[in-house]
């Protein structure tokens, strides 16, 4: 058997009829048919390729996740104009099929600005890309991925192309196109095939043009649950333990693309049965989960995390998460709202769990109020992982026994390249955690105001820190011990090891 090209059944003939064509055997084609679609338009299919079919039937379910497969880089459009996209290509081809003088913006679909754009967007969604980054400079344009946490350069364009490219982004970004001076926000909802993806984009004047970043918001990626994050089972049981409490405040910490709003929507899911109200106010809204009253903040009219907070808690809440605890007046209604029989979920932008209650301590909370309303605070990073197809065995070198210490770690891997993994080395990321649970002596401890070494060797008398996560992801040969240092290089322990 081989694989079929996707374009010798056009997208939209097959999301349509809910035909798609699987693999070439030498007795036939082998056709998928969604198991409500009508088998009448497969004699059309018969009839265009001009061989026998060999037809399964497929739930929606199945249908729908080979059609994307099929179609990765060539079924992804816009939702207002679905299916415009049919695939052109590599993006380099689309560059090269780019006139060197003609209206780049001219009214046709096939339009060369608009075929690159969609090609980018495409692109991205295949690698799994978080981040689409376009960098107009004097002398060029430069095309950047950012693609599990690391950057990664895609095209290099002629400049003339930038200002084009950009009044295209904020088109479908229904942005003001004639405003250059000052910074704008807009969104972009896409699909490829059954995947519905949301695209956050930023504007922000700059030297040589408008620079634009693009979000890619996987709509899948707001379903999971805490089992899927992979959490250590003491992590996921003193989660799970401090998410069934009736009141108090639980917080998880970390660097900006480290996974925290995952880690909050998955806890929320759990909580979202139906017996309480959910309320969350969020900066933007990530995903929509059915069940939840999700607010914007929008502080052009007032709307800010403390007014939103104190709005929703006259909504007769039993859950609410903020989205960031950024400021005072914040921090004293979520203390507030715990204290009035409310189990608050948040974020805290510090370097470690421990760093989160000094934090707070410096935003004007009394400790007092700290200790008794505290339940868990949640520290995260996320590392690449392994591509398991080509990782080698590394050397026992000096790095790896300063690093490691006296574990016995067995093989550590290095990072290799193979198509499997684009050549990185990498495939998808993991998390690693530390937990601290605030039990009576961490309690006495947060209420005398103690400080962070202090309250950080009670918390960890039995370990758990994310040095340590981090070194026994390297000795399963989950991931390599750059990557290791990478995430975790100011959180070493006191041997100096990761």
């Amino acid at each position: 058997m081989s694989p079929l090209p996707a374009r010798t059944l056009p997208y939209a003939f097959a999301k349509g009829h809910g035909i798609v064509l699987l693999e070439q055997g030498e007795d036939g084609l082998r056709v998928g048919l969604r198991e409500d679609a009508d088998a009448a338009p497969l004699l059309e299919v018969r009839r265009v390729l001009r061989q026998p079919l060999r037809v399964e039937r497929l739930d929606r379910a199945a249908f729908d996740r080979r059609l994307s497969e099929a179609y990765a880089d060539a079924g992804l459009g816009r939702a207002a104009d679905a299916d415009a996209f049919d695939g052109h290509g590599s993006l380099d081809a689309l560059v090269d099929e780019m006139p060197a003088t003609a209206d780049l913006l001219e009214s046709q679909d096939d339009a060369p600005i608009i075929r690159l754009i969609n090609g980018l967007l495409a692109e991205a969604a295949r690698l799994g890309a978080s981040d689409v980054h376009i960098e107009p400079f004097e002398s060029s344009l430069r095309v950047r991925f950012r693609v599990d946490g690391v950057m990664r350069g895609m095209l290099d364009l002629p400049s003339r192309i930038a200002p084009l490219l950009v009044s295209r982004v904020k088109v479908m970004a229904r942005l003001d196109i004639a405003e250059k001076r000052i910074p704008q926000d807009g969104r972009i909802s896409v699909s490829m095939g059954a995947k519905g993806l949301d695209v956050r984009v930023s504007t922000l004047p700059a030297r040589g043009g408008e620079r634009v970043v693009m979000r890619l918001l996987d709509k899948d990626q707001g379903t999971l649950s805490l089992q899927q994050l992979g959490m250590p089972p003491p992590v996921l049981r003193a989660v799970d333990k401090a998410l069934a409490l009736p009141n108090g405040i639980i917080l998880v910490t970390g660097p900006t693309g480290s996974g925290k709003t995952t880690t909050l929507y998955a806890g929320l899911a759990g909580l979202n049965d139906g017996s309480r109200t959910i309320l969350t106010v969020e900066d933007p809204v990530e995903y929509a989960i059915d069940g939840i009253g999700q607010t914007q903040v929008n502080a052009k009219v007032g709307m800010t995390f403390a007014a939103g907070l104190r709005a929703i808690l006259r909504q007769d809440p039993d859950t609410v998460m903020v989205g960031e605890i950024r400021d005072s007046e914040t921090a004293q209604i979520a203390v507030q709202a715990s204290l009035t029989g409310h189990l608050v979920l948040s974020t805290v932008h510090t370097n470690d769990a421990v760093g989160a209650i000094t934090r707070l301590r410096d935003m004007g909370v009394e400790p007092f109020l700290l200790a008794s309303t505290l339940r868990l605070i949640l520290a995260q990073r996320l590392v690449r992982r392994l591509c398991t197809a080509c990782r080698v065995p590394r050397d026992d070198d000096a790095l790896v026994r300063q690093a490691m210490g006296n574990d016995p770690a067995g093989v550590v891997y290095r990072a290799s390249a193979c198509p499997a993994c684009n050549h990185t080395g990498y495939v998808g990321r993991l998390g690693i955690y530390e937990a601290i649970t605030i039990d009576e002596p961490l309690r006495q401890l947060i209420g005398a105001n103690a400080d962070e070494d202090s309250i950080a060797r009670a918390a960890f008398a039995r370990g758990g820190r994310l040095s340590r996560a981090a070194r026994d992801c390297v000795a399963r040969g989950d991931t390599t011990l750059e990557e290791a240092l990478r995430v975790t290089r100011q959180d070493r322990d006191d041997d100096g090891q990761v």
